[in-house]
């Protein structure tokens, strides 16, 4: 081998010093869409909480649907409640650390925290009770959104 036909040593520049926290927020733009690398995880991590209250949720849904009628709408109502619960903290959670809107979702739940009390310490008419759920998904729907937006770097939503 020759001399010209050796490849020589380029001399790569320094990298640039890291920027601060904040302009670095900004230069990373996020994408509209959500990779399964950057979900939050729970506090509880390692141990399928979540999943387990689902796997739950469903056999006590069939539990309820073959056992007899007593019995049934206590299974039901308690698998429902439970699968609710579980799907709601993982909304809430993929919301608040801006990984997916979940806007509608959780404003329709905080419209039905603040109704259903009203349906049953009150004896306001239908309407009223669905007016007043109305404007509370309006108003949380604003907040939810405003908060997602703040915590994905500006983006209304991602997929």
């Amino acid at each position: 081998m020759g001399r010209r036909s050796r490849k020589r040593g380029l001399t790569t520049p320094a990298p640039p010093p890291p920027a601060p926290p904040a302009q670095r927020r900004h230069a990373q733009a996020r994408s509209p869409r959500a990779r399964m690398g950057e979900a939050p995880r729970a506090p509880w991590s390692p141990f399928p909480l979540v999943e387990l209250a689902i796997l739950l949720a469903l056999v006590l849904l069939v539990a309820g649907a073959l056992s007899a009628p007593p019995r049934r709408g206590i299974l039901v109502g308690a698998g429902l409640a439970l699968v609710t619960l579980a799907g709601l903290e993982l909304a809430l959670r993929e919301h608040l650390h801006g990984f997916r809107s979940h806007s509608s979702l959780l404003a329709g739940a905080t419209a039905i925290l603040v109704d259903v009390p009203l349906y049953l310490l009150t004896g306001l008419p239908q309407l009223v009770l669905v007016l007043v759920a109305a404007a509370v998904f309006a108003a949380a729907f604003g907040l939810w959104r405003r908060a997602f937006r703040r915590r994905s770097g500006g983006l209304g939503f991602r997929a």
